[in-house]
């Protein structure tokens, strides 16, 4: 391979955002000694064929298409937001949003509504979304809104439909919705969360499977110490980041059983 790439897409939410991100990783790599190419990938460019490149060095992927097995890449460290509901851990959400002038007091009151989600690939904007829902599916109510909306491809996807009135009520990325508010709080002032799902694990930084290990691992140390370093905190604020830790593929395997659960209870799409 003769270069590696490395990108923010997921959580490159704004133009200044996505700017914090190539001077993070342009440290990040230089911190490791390893040359990165900061590649810009913007929606609604497929995350699928950015994950199957073999030159990923350290990009951004979501831990439901990791455990799926979608790309051959390996996990390298994974960013802890500056949130008190990260509890300082490699971890997000799922807000569920509605319009702010929406008649909504609780996600019950949303029943019977138009929801939408992003791809079946994604857990924060599917997975996690149909997780939530199953608890309150029942034989008499196996469908809990009146239609549901995929394919809105991203959060911004989702975002926009809320806002827009094409749906009541979809799924957002607590990280991403972080950092919109921050970057741009402008955008999200018509929304509000509904509601919240649990806490899971957030995605992380990959590198292409074939990538060397020596690399990897250099890669993995710099991303961990990156908060001990005098240039991070010119990055804390502007990705409202706390710092990084080391995750692997088996923090992601809950995500599967998620899968399992409701395809056995025959919820293949939230609905």
């Amino acid at each position: 391979m003769s270069g590696w790439i490395t990108s923010g897409r997921m959580y490159a939410v704004t133009p200044a955002v996505e700017e914090g991100w190539r001077v993070l990783l342009g440290q990040i790599a230089a911190d490791a000694g390893v040359a990165l190419e900061f590649l810009s990938y913007p929606a609604p460019q497929p995350l699928e064929v950015l994950w199957s490149r073999p030159d990923l060095g350290a990009v951004f992927m979501c831990g439901y298409p990791l455990a799926l097995g979608l790309a051959p890449v390996v996990p390298i460290a994974a960013p802890i937001p500056a949130a008190d509901w990260a509890g300082g851990r490699a971890a997000y959400r799922t807000n569920l949003i509605v319009r702010r002038d929406a008649p909504y007091r609780q996600l019950e009151d949303s029943f019977g509504a138009r929801a939408g989600y992003t791809v079946a690939h994604s857990q924060s904007g599917f997975n996690a979304f149909r997780h939530h829902l199953l608890r309150y599916r029942t034989p008499a109510r196996p469908s809990l809104y009146a239609s549901m909306t995929g394919n809105l491809t991203a959060a911004r996807g989702v975002l926009d439909a809320v806002i827009e009135g094409q749906i009541d009520i979809g799924p957002l990325d607590s990280y991403w919705h972080l950092l919109l508010e921050h970057s741009a709080p402008e955008v999200t002032r018509g929304v509000r969360v509904l509601a919240t799902t649990e806490l899971t694990p957030i995605p992380t930084f990959v590198a292409a499977a074939g990538a060397d290990a020596a690399m990897v691992a250099a890669l993995r140390a710099s991303f961990v110490a990156a908060a001990s370093r005098p240039w991070f905190a010119a990055c804390r604020e502007p990705l409202q980041l706390a710092g990084f830790e080391h995750v692997d593929s088996a923090a992601y395997r809950m995500y599967l059983d998620w899968d399992r659960e409701a395809k056995a209870a025959g919820y293949e799409l939230p609905a």
